[in-house]
């Protein structure tokens, strides 16, 4: 069965952070990004390609569930850059 990708637009906000210098040495190259923070240990997803392309790199952001901050995962900064855009609620 051919896979078939559809367009879809996001319907609530998105919480991200920067990568830092910290998470970049944190980084074990296999996938994963950990780091503690004042709720515990975390565990940031990176595709292999975002691997391949040099991440975690200052520039990506970090995304998370809001409603699971268990759930996050690296964003690549073009995407980033070319997806996002702060969210003022003025």
């Amino acid at each position: 069965m051919k896979s078939i990708f559809k367009k879809y637009i996001r319907k609530q906000i998105a919480e991200l952070r920067p990568v830092t210098k910290e998470d970049r040495e944190n980084f074990e190259g296999n996938g994963n990004l950990k780091f503690i923070s004042d709720l515990g240990w975390y565990t940031v997803s990176i595709s292999e390609q975002d691997i391949k392309n040099g991440s975690p790199k200052i520039g990506d952001m970090i995304a998370r569930n809001p409603k699971n901050y268990l759930d996050q995962w690296l964003v690549a900064e073009k995407y980033f850059k070319d997806n996002f855009e702060i969210f003022s609620n003025n």
